[in-house]
């Protein structure tokens, strides 16, 4: 009626006969209706909620009760408080107890279904499910009856033997005897190695006071050899399978990452052969100098049966690669497996003559006595002698004696000192890296550094002292020096050829 005299309004009252007219008609022209209806309410809606707006708009209702205590502001806040503080005690929920339904009487039956379906633990006597009362179709046993066999694994273990571990394998005393017999005419049962696996089948048992006889014995004493027994037309008879072998070792070669060892094993190579090779490197080689994107190239001894397995041996060849070029080749050779290169091969071996060896795989540079130092430009004495030789070169005591002085030494640079016993000692300097502690006791020819240029050097080299008595003397005077002997010639080319052999094949492949 408010809008009879405007546009607004008839169309406000046409929109109202329209929805009586078409109140029948389908949801669409509903939903069109409250949309107009909202077109025309809203505007007044937003009217009349205004003067509300701006009135909380120019008040606050929760003031910050630590401000302006005693003002109407404050009072007002508290007020909201006590407010709000009431509405939360009126809606306080009651926390009667509830009323559960009345428990059920059960009688005798019903309990005892439900302790039937019901777990009960061993307290109570677990004696669940229904027991059935037996009947005349029930034929009472003696005795349980046995498996016909057993089959079981035993191991050989650290200090055990053959004949006990058959015995507490449930082996009657007359089929012990007879296998250990048979085993006698292959191998020495004494020689089977801790960790074989022998699987055992035990037969029935004529009663339960006799052992189980056996059946079937089947073990590998040896990784060419495999051994079988078993009970024919009553007796143990043995059968022997001799394994194929091949005994050409493996190479594996690949790029070091973060970690030598972690990339070795990654390449595949077994952790044997990746110990050895470290130990082999370190002796001849610092650790520091090999960096990430390095090769390392390895060759071990390896042995693969014809059933799969295979077992690792010795490591054969060690060797860095760095771009593209071997920066170090280390071969096992001669009868006491030492790992030799082709420098210290083609310079000769040490002489074992006299008390005193060589120091380092190298020629001797400088003497002893006076002479004009490199460095400081002046005559200076030379309290040693110098040999010339590669850097990361590996140094050797030259008798047996007890580390004294292991470190650093101002112009000597990492130096270490021996007493040798008798009033004798040796020093050597300019190291890159010491492999020795002091108070450690080292023997003749052991690795106790590596040849650098520290401390007041132009190049890499060894400088080595002796002392008697505390005072410096000349090694040479002394004949404290032995000299290196030559090689056989064919020895040497049996070097390089086996050298070339290994360093010719592909990685990852066997050889012959």
């Amino acid at each position: 009626m408010a809008f009879a005299g405007s546009g607004a309004g008839r169309s406000a009252s046409f929109g109202l006969r329209a929805a009586v007219t078409h109140a029948s008609e389908p949801p669409r022209d509903i939903a069109v209706l409250a949309a107009g209806i909202a077109h025309h309410v809203a505007p007044h809606w937003r009217k009349a909620c205004a003067p509300v707006e701006r009135w909380f708009a120019a008040r606050t209702i929760t003031p910050d009760l630590a401000e302006d205590i005693g003002s109407a502001r404050w009072f007002r806040g508290f007020a909201t408080m006590l407010a709000l503080g009431a509405a939360a005690v009126l809606m306080w929920p009651s926390f009667a107890p509830l009323q559960a339904a009345p428990l059920t009487a059960l009688d005798d039956s019903a309990q005892d279904e439900l302790r039937v379906q019901g777990l009960r633990p061993l307290a109570f006597g677990a004696d669940n499910g229904r027991h059935m009362i037996a009947t005349s179709a029930v034929i009472p046993l003696a005795a349980a009856p046995e498996r016909p066999s057993i089959e079981l694994t035993a191991t050989l273990g650290g200090g055990d033997s053959f004949p006990r571990m058959l015995q507490r394998a449930g082996l009657a005393s007359t089929d012990i005897v007879r296998v250990l017999d048979l085993v006698a005419a292959q191998v020495k049962p004494g020689s089977i190695a801790a960790g074989t696996r022998f699987a055992i089948r035990l037969g029935a048992r004529s009663s339960p006071a006799q052992p189980r006889p056996l059946e079937q014995l089947a073990f590998r004493p040896r990784f060419d050899l495999a051994l079988d027994i078993r009970r024919s037309g009553g007796g143990l008879a043995l059968a022997s399978n001799a394994i194929t072998v091949d005994s050409t070792p493996m190479r594996i070669r690949g790029i070091v990452g973060g970690s030598l060892y972690r990339s070795a094993r990654a390449a595949g190579a077994p952790p044997s052969a990746v110990q050895d090779y470290l130990r082999t490197i370190d002796q001849h080689m610092a650790f520091e100098e090999i960096a990430p994107g390095d090769e390392f190239d390895l060759v071990y001894a390896n042995r693969r049966a014809s059933s799969g397995e295979q077992q690792p041996g010795d490591l054969i060849y060690a060797g860095v690669v760095r771009a593209g070029k071997p920066v170090m080749q280390l071969l096992r050779w001669g009868n006491d497996g030492a790992f030799l290169s082709p420098q210290g091969m083609s310079e000769g071996a040490q002489e074992t003559t006299g008390a005193f060896g060589s120091p380092v795989n190298g020629h001797i540079t400088s003497g002893y006595g006076a002479r004009r130092h490199p460095i400081l430009g002046y005559m200076r004495m030379h309290a040693g002698i110098d040999f010339g030789a590669s850097w990361g070169s590996p140094i050797y005591a030259t008798a047996d004696g007890r580390v004294s002085f292991a470190g650093w030494h101002g112009g000597h640079g990492n130096f270490v000192r021996l007493d040798n016993g008798g009033g004798i000692g040796t020093g050597f300097g300019h190291m890159s890296r010491i492999a020795v502690s002091p108070g450690m006791a080292v023997r003749r020819g052991q690795v106790i550094g590596y040849v650098g240029s520290t401390g007041l050097s132009t190049g890499p080299h060894l400088h080595y002292e002796m002392y008697r008595g505390g005072q410096t003397v000349n090694p040479l005077s002394v004949g404290a020096i032995t000299r290196r002997a030559s090689v056989d010639p064919s020895q040497l080319a049996g070097f390089k050829a086996k050298l070339a052999q290994i360093t010719a094949i592909r990685a990852n492949t066997a050889i012959r």
